[in-house]
């Protein structure tokens, strides 16, 4: 059975705290596991979420402050001690090659894991695969930054009740769906005739950025966005000099793009709670809010009926 879920990691900013680790976000999707900004103390929060290492096909970076990487070394060593056979395609701006090397080879190990670094030149695709398409782009940092958006293909689904009122039934409909149409007595059957289309999931990942028109791009119309909530309105100011979000942002932003599922985080060492974080977003928008917290489980929304 597939399974589509964010395993939180972690969800504090810059200083983790008591009961918030430093940034990490594993995305299972299908075979797939996106393992996002891990930050320092992943490889451990991986551990108590019950989530092998060997989980993580695709490690994507936004940039190289620390709270959103200092765990990479943990994790890829980790990839090595266990073994982990399969190869981990590593995402993160091309600015940051340097630092990303450095991370790899952050200490003496025996280096045995298929890491492949793939740095992020230009906004668009980044991988294409089954799981459909991993898209990047700029977003507005105090450094090189950039968000993920992943993107299944739309499907087409055949409805029992055209399928027979066209004729179809059998090996026909395994046929149908191989060449696409199919002569039934003196009339040509069509995919699009017996079927309808069903949309592809999407996912979208913003972390530090101001306001600016990829944070739109990237979360238009996702089924789920998680997104950076450093601040609250009253730190309006803070946020746009630092380079960050405000809880009401980022829920702007959920509210014009017609999100689903909205997944607030990043927060704050300064904030004693997240109440106020719920609050002001929820004053703006009135979908499935969610406040992360470390080691939570998150589904990505089931697909909507036909």
């Amino acid at each position: 059975m597939s399974v589509r879920e964010l395993i939180v990691l972690g969800t504090a900013s810059q200083v983790p705290t008591r009961h918030r680790n430093h940034n990490g976000y594993l995305l299972r999707w299908d075979n797939e596991g996106f393992l996002f900004d891990p930050g320092e103390g992943t490889q451990r929060q991986m551990l108590l979420a019950g989530v092998p290492v060997s989980t993580v096909t695709r490690l994507c970076l936004t940039h190289f402050h620390g709270d959103h990487c200092l765990g990479v070394p943990g994790v890829v060593q980790r990839l090595s001690l266990d073994g982990v056979q399969h190869p981990v395609h590593a995402h993160f701006p091309a600015s940051g090659r340097e630092y990303f090397a450095r991370l790899h080879h952050a200490c003496l190990f025996h280096d045995r894991a298929d890491l492949r670094a793939e740095p992020v030149v230009d906004d668009g695709p980044v991988a294409t695969d089954a799981f459909g398409v991993l898209e990047a782009r700029a977003l507005d940092h105090s450094v090189d930054a950039i968000g993920y958006r992943l993107v299944e293909p739309d499907a087409r689904r055949f409805v029992p009740e055209l399928l027979a009122r066209f004729g179809v039934a059998g090996p026909m409909v395994r046929e149908l769906n191989r060449s696409g149409s199919l002569q039934v007595g003196d009339r040509t059957v069509t995919v699009s005739d017996v079927s309808k289309l069903r949309r592809g999931q999407r996912f979208a990942f913003v972390m530090d950025t101001r306001l600016c028109d990829a944070v739109y791009a990237l979360a238009d119309g996702v089924d789920m966005l998680v997104i950076e909530a450093t601040f609250l309105h009253a730190d309006a100011e803070l946020a746009a000099r630092y380079g960050h979000l405000t809880a009401r942002q980022a829920a702007q932003v959920a509210a014009d793009c017609g999100i689903r599922r909205l997944v607030l985080t990043h927060f704050s060492q300064r904030y004693p709670d997240t109440e106020q974080h719920r609050d002001e977003a929820g004053a703006v928008f009135d979908g499935d809010l969610v406040i992360a917290e470390d080691l939570s489980r998150i589904p990505v929304p089931k697909r909507t009926p036909d």
